[in-house]
């Protein structure tokens, strides 16, 4: 998880996953082409859009390189990238200093190191839309897959300031206790994260949700102060919710 600066206009301090906006570069032809497991057409079924579902695929991979420094590629030869090797460690954490600062294109990178993007291995789990009212609102796709062998994460020092590894119910923990500060829809989807063992027990059954439901919170305010609310959510019963 990583934590939002202080100067962000938007939960600026707030322990997130990471994540952000769908480019307009990652619906490039030559990008979607270096995609596997998925067809546009197969992506776009599973978010329910008529088309370019798969760029979705390709921003999830990309904002996690920018952000965290995790990139879920494979090589030509099929195997996972790593970042074993020192000098090829190096390569990569150059590769995402030139993309943050706008220097070089996801698609440069991807082209350079003749990457595979394993979208059949990126599952969609999760569908947010902040509530009516106020001027910024969000409508949000969450994603899980197992992190790569090899790689270290670590925050921007720019969007982001902080970050760890955590189990999910830890960091609903730390934030019960004021510790940390988590968005409504990031406890929820701790929330479903905690129902599984391992990441692996995860995965496993996210290869086999059903429809995502899309989660729109309506906001009250009433003797308790402004909250958010959801109805008819079940997330014992419901594929992602």
């Amino acid at each position: 998880m990583l934590r939002r600066s202080l100067s962000s206009e938007f939960v600026g301090g707030a322990y997130v996953f990471p994540g952000g906006a769908v480019d307009p570069a990652d619906g490039d032809p030559e990008l979607l082409g270096r995609c596997s497991g998925r067809t546009d057409a197969g992506a776009s079924a599973v978010l329910e859009v008529e088309s370019g579902g798969l760029a979705y695929w390709v921003s999830a991979f990309r904002e996690c390189f920018e952000e965290a420094g995790v990139l879920v590629a494979t090589r030509a030869g099929g195997e996972p990238l790593t970042f074993d090797d020192p000098g090829e460690e190096a390569r990569f954490v150059a590769h995402r200093r030139a993309l943050n600062a706008g220097e070089r294109s996801f698609l440069d990178i991807c082209r350079t190191e003749d990457l595979t993007l394993p979208a059949g291995s990126l599952y969609y789990v999760g569908h947010w839309i902040t509530p009516e009212g106020p001027p910024r609102r969000y409508d949000t796709r969450f994603f899980a897959a197992l992190a790569p062998p090899g790689q270290t994460a670590g925050h921007d020092e720019i969007e982001t300031i902080e970050h760890m590894w955590v189990s999910p119910a830890d960091a609903l923990d730390q934030n019960d206790g004021g510790r940390i500060e988590l968005l409504f829809p990031t406890v929820w989807n701790l929330r479903l994260l905690a129902r599984y063992p391992t990441s692996a027990d995860l995965i496993a059954s996210a290869s086999s949700f059903g429809v995502v439901p899309t989660i729109e919170p309506t906001q009250v305010l009433d003797e308790q102060g402004r909250r958010s609310l959801i109805v008819n959510i079940d997330p014992d019963k419901s594929g992602a919710g």
